[in-house]
This record gives C-alpha cells, sequence and structure tokens, in this order.
C-alpha cells in the first residue's frame, strides 16, 4: 500500500514539474523544474528496485547535467524578447507538426496492450551473487549493446551540432599565425642596444611598433597627468618592432 502511495506520490510531482518546465518563461524556472523532475524519477527508480539508477541520475544528471544548465542560462546573455517575435510567424508550422506528433501518440497508445506475462516478471527473482549494477550492465552490453552505441552516435552528433552553430569567427579577437611564428628569426625579433651607464631611457632609443598620430621624433609635449614638460619617447628611426 505504501509503494503504490508514493509511486502516485512521485509520479503526480513529475508530471506537474515536466510540464513547468516546457511552460516557464523563465528559463532557469525551467531548469529548477528539471532538477525537481530528476529527483522525482529517482524516487520512482527506489521503488521499483533500481537503486543504482536513483544514484546515477542524482549524481551525473542533478549534480552535474542539471547544474551546468543553470550557469549556461544565467550567464548567457539571451534577447528573449527577439526570440519571441517570430512566433506568430512559425506558429502554422509548428501546430501542423505538433498535430503529427499528437495523432501519431493517439496512434501507438490504440495498439499498446499489457503483456499476460508482464505481471509475472516483476516476481522474477534475481540470479544469486548478481547485483543490480551487475544486471544492468549485462542487459545493457549485451542484449542492447547496439542501442546503446546508436545513442552514443546520437550525442555525439549533437554535440558537434552545438559546436558549429555556437562558434562564430570573431574578426576582432586575437588569433596565432604559426607560419609566421617559425619564421620569425632572431635578426627581425632582437635588438642589441648598448646603453651607457646613467644615460637613461631616451639616450636608448626605445623601439616602438608604428602608431599613426604619434608626435615625430624630438617635440617635446605636455603628458596627461604631468604638469611639467617631458620629451616624448620617440626614436628617431621607427623600429619594426
Amino acid at each position: 500500500m505504501f509503494a503504490h502511495i508514493f509511486f502516485y506520490f512521485f509520479a503526480a510531482i513529475l508530471v506537474a514539474s515536466a510540464v513547468m518546465v516546457v511552460t516557464s518563461r523563465n528559463p532557469v524556472h525551467s531548469v529548477l523544474f528539471l532538477i525537481l523532475c530528476f529527483f522525482n524519477a529517482a524516487g520512482l527508480f527506489l521503488i521499483a528496485g533500481a537503486e543504482f539508477l536513483a544514484f546515477i541520475l542524482l549524481i551525473v544528471y542533478v549534480g552535474a547535467v542539471a547544474v551546468l544548465f543553470l550557469f549556461v542560462v544565467m550567464m548567457l546573455d539571451i534577447d528573449f524578447s527577439e526570440l519571441r517575435a517570430g512566433v506568430q510567424r512559425y506558429a502554422p508550422i509548428g501546430a501542423v507538426i505538433g498535430a503529427v506528433l499528437f495523432l501519431e501518440l493517439v496512434l501507438v497508445l490504440g495498439g499498446w496492450k499489457i503483456a499476460p506475462a508482464a505481471s509475472g516478471l516483476l516476481l522474477t527473482p534475481m540470479a544469486p551473487g548478481v547485483s543490480n549494477t551487475q544486471a544492468i550492465g549485462r542487459v545493457l552490453y549485451t542484449q542492447y549493446a547496439f542501442l546503446f552505441e546508436t545513442a552514443s552516435l546520437v550525442l555525439m552528433v549533437a554535440m558537434i551540432g552545438a559546436i558549429v552553430l555556437t562558434h562564430r569567427d570573431r574578426r576582432r579577437s586575437k588569433t596565432q599565425n604559426i607560419a609566421q611564428q617559425n619564421a620569425r628569426t632572431p635578426a627581425n625579433t632582437l635588438a642589441m642596444i648598448d646603453v651607457a651607464i646613467g644615460a637613461g631611457v631616451t639616450a636608448a632609443d626605445i623601439r616602438r611598433p608604428d602608431v599613426v598620430g604619434l608626435p615625430p621624433p624630438g617635440e617635446v609635449v605636455l603628458l596627461p597627468d604631468e604638469k611639467t614638460q617631458e620629451p616624448v619617447l620617440v626614436p628617431n628611426t621607427p623600429g619594426e618592432h
């Protein structure tokens, strides 16, 4: 009796939180409701006797995936008003796709039947000396090995697609030119200067990049933070670096 009560309790909260994941306007709230879904699903796994799946669901999905979703959603600068701008334009297409999916679900549920021996499977004892984790591993990597590998490929394709869609070539970002770096020689990058003792940096002919707008060599300017005029460190012969 208690198992049935807790089953319906967890199932009701699971369905309600799943609906809130889809209908919430705030994406942070959607992620929090998703975490609630995972907790209730873990409770259902415990009732079914699959404690390994329950703890994996809490450790992997709640502890890593859902928290990652939460931080990503909170850190992204998403303009939700811009996202909702095209909802009305694509509403007819979405309605047609939703109707097709609903029709498929009706056909599946209409032809679904409970096997006569399904109730007896719940009473099948586990082989002696085999833990829950071993039993899941044997079934997953023997009978369902092909489906397991197919799911891995689907996840990999989704990961590659997400990387390709979010990758942007920013023109302002600094990138390396490996060929130019390998072609450098000491003559192009080093300059040996013999500075006399006490000469200071002005006499050392400090080399600086060629920048548009620099005053000519030897000109005296007033620095922004100084009350006295000091000479600008501009080389008489502009260097290459």
